[in-house]
């Protein structure tokens, strides 16, 4: 069982058109608060990140926010978080979630939350952490992506072992209970962590 103390959510800064979308963030970040889980995302308070922080830090949850400076007014930082990180760059921001966090969740979200995601598993894929990764998928929002992923397994440019790497569900409760019982496949590490 993996003891999951933090959790990095990945998600977009803006709150889109499906209200069902902010209302699973928030009982994301809910969840997390219940069950004594510190939520570590992107420190807006803006969008579907400002959902899933205010539904932990509406029911006593730790929220720690992570962003760097250039995007502090861009992105609306939070300033009512338990704790806020800055860094100097977007690549730092990212190995500073990584290493404070115990698992990773995507909700929906643009290119950015596309780009956080596919770091993260590209990292597992190599051998460079061994973390559970989930991917909450609200209201079908991710389908095809996922069909996508079946077409670059069957084409032959993603095995099908890699693929498994990323947990799907779309119940907050059921896809916690994956990450806590995830066992990572044992992948040779091939880069050292100062070549991503």
């Amino acid at each position: 069982m993996n003891q999951l103390q933090r959790i990095c959510v990945f998600c977009g800064s803006s709150p889109g058109n499906n209200p069902q979308i902010n209302q699973q963030a928030q009982h994301l970040g809910k969840v997390l608060a219940q069950q004594d889980i510190a939520l570590v995302y992107g420190a807006a308070k803006i969008g579907v990140m400002g959902d899933v922080a205010k539904g932990s830090l509406n029911h006593g949850g730790n929220v720690i926010g992570v962003i760097p400076d250039f995007l502090k007014l861009k992105e609306v930082v939070h300033l009512g978080l338990t704790q806020l990180i800055t860094t100097e760059n977007m690549h730092q921001r990212k190995l500073k979630m990584h290493e404070l966090s115990d698992g990773f969740i995507t909700l929906p979200g643009g290119f950015g939350t596309f780009e956080e995601l596919f770091e993260i598993i590209t990292w597992a894929q190599l051998g460079l952490h061994q973390k559970p990764i989930g991917l909450l998928n609200v209201d079908g929002f991710y389908d095809d992506l996922l069909e996508m992923l079946q077409v670059m397994v069957d084409k032959g440019f993603l095995k099908q072992e890699n693929f498994d790497l990323l947990l799907v569900n779309d119940e907050v409760e059921a896809l916690l209970e994956q990450m806590k019982t995830y066992q990572a496949p044992v992948i040779e590490k091939w880069l050292k962590a100062n070549r991503t």
